[in-house]
């Protein structure tokens, strides 16, 4: 494979795909102490519906990183682990998450100076067009 680009069908594309969905990564990192039931799962992450929590786990189940457990007798609810797979993705989502803590602080000033720059942008049209408007009168 050549590493100067992402193809279509490029494996290091599909990885990036599969973190690239904000609640993939979040939902596998819940995961590594399981297997948990789903509002187990809801009570660890927060924020998370259970329609997008139910989309999420049938997509890693479906790419093989998560496996549902149907109710043992005498038990209730299904729950969710992690495959072997899935766990192989551990130390990725950790190496992101070391990342983000030490760079955060650096992409979000980042962002708040773009967003200072885009609004600074944004009204400059506007008092050009009334100061041109001014002149003509």
């Amino acid at each position: 494979m050549t590493t100067d680009r992402l193809l279509a069908d490029c494996r290091a594309r599909l990885a990036f795909d599969l973190l690239s969905n904000t609640w993939n990564a979040v939902l596998l990192w819940a995961l590594r102490d399981g297997p948990y039931r789903p509002a187990e799962l809801r009570g660890r992450i927060g924020g998370i519906s259970s329609k997008v929590l139910t989309e999420t786990l049938r997509r890693l189940q479906y790419n093989g990183l998560v496996e549902r457990h149907p109710p043992r007798p005498g038990s209730t609810g299904v729950t969710y682990e992690l495959t072997a797979l899935g766990r192989t993705l551990l130390p990725a989502i950790d190496a992101f998450g070391a990342w983000a803590f030490a760079y955060g602080d650096q992409v979000m000033a980042a962002q708040d100076a773009a967003d200072a720059v885009g609004a600074q942008e944004a009204t400059e049209p506007a008092e050009s067009l009334a100061s041109a408007e001014a002149e003509e009168a």
